[in-house]
């Protein structure tokens, strides 16, 4: 006996069915938390229309995005990483001789200091 699976694109908003090709998975963020819906052609044009007055008001983050001249990483204001690494390792913390000091280090050593 052969089984045949068939999918349906349906519509998150209306519920409508749309084929392959006729709609699309939106992803979107908001409040930290990242999002997907699936909508056809006429719902993921009306979302991007609402948004967009948002969209042009807003800075975009994240990948892709130039950082302000004269920033400072919290990594840049260290004078002394060595210092840091010393710590870490008479705390309990495992870390390499070489390379990035995890963010959760970091913050650590600055609790304490």
């Amino acid at each position: 006996m052969a089984r045949k699976v068939i999918y349906q694109f349906v519509d998150d908003i209306d519920q409508t069915p749309f084929e392959e090709g006729e709609g699309e998975t939106v992803s979107f963020s908001l409040d930290g938390k990242d999002y997907e819906i699936d909508l056809n052609s006429k719902n993921a044009d009306k979302l991007r229309s609402h948004l967009n007055r948002y969209v042009e008001a807003g800075t975009k983050v994240g990948k892709g995005s130039k950082s302000s001249k004269g920033s400072v990483s919290s990594v840049g204001k260290r004078t002394d990483l060595a210092e840091v690494r010393a710590w870490a390792k008479s705390n309990g913390h495992t870390l390499s001789d070489r390379g990035r000091i995890p963010s959760a280090i970091l913050d650590a050593y600055d609790a304490a200091n």
